[in-house]
């Protein structure tokens, strides 16, 4: 008889039994540090490294023309207001954008002072807009308000890299509220 023994054939071999089968289960105590430090790494590529892309990817060129609503000659868009914008292009169902970031006066407002400044700020909303190209956030799926209305802030990028959005213009010209839309109740009148 032989010292050496054979080993047992492969239908043989117990299965489950790291020891005996060679290999070793993902969740056996010995392996329970991977499962985290897995967790941790693929955390720290999505914060540092897709997040920042795909948030500068919800910016897209708007290669749309605004003009005053009701004034001047017809294009795609129009300002209805200093924070809500409508686009009308052909072939497609005319769409409502409501601006974020600020809140202006409403054209038919409390007193004259707010009608002006009203109008005030919807010019100067179409002024911005027909300086040059601008982008706005959202791309071709923004969110909507309880009006169906899509919600997107608009800025236009520098050739330094610095950007200029148009709710902090407004803001700093006085024709808007920083408390933004649905936040305080804003006395124009005053």
């Amino acid at each position: 008889m032989s010292r050496f023994r054979s080993p047992k054939p492969a239908r043989f071999r117990t299965r489950g039994n790291p020891r005996q089968s060679g290999r070793t289960s993902l969740f056996s105590w010995w392996n329970l540090w991977r499962v985290p430090t897995l967790v941790t790494i693929v955390a720290a590529i999505w914060w540092f490294g897709v997040r920042p892309i795909t948030y500068e990817q919800g910016w897209i060129p708007v290669t749309i023309s605004f003009s005053v609503c009701g004034q001047g000659e017809r294009t795609t868009g129009c300002v209805v207001d200093g924070d809500t914008l409508r686009v009308d292009v052909r072939g497609q169902r005319p769409r409502r954008i409501r601006l974020t970031g600020f809140d202006t006066p409403e054209l038919d407002g409390a007193c004259e002072a707010e009608r002006q400044l009203a109008d005030q700020a919807r010019q100067a909303v179409a002024a911005w807009l027909a300086k040059g190209p601008f982008e706005w956030n959202g791309a071709d799926d923004p969110p909507y308000d309880q009006y169906g209305r899509e919600l997107r802030e608009i800025r236009r990028k520098a050739s330094d890299g610095s950007a200029e959005y148009l709710g902090e213009t407004l803001i700093d010209a006085g024709l808007a509220d920083p408390s933004g839309w649905g936040e305080l109740e804003t006395d124009w009148c005053r």
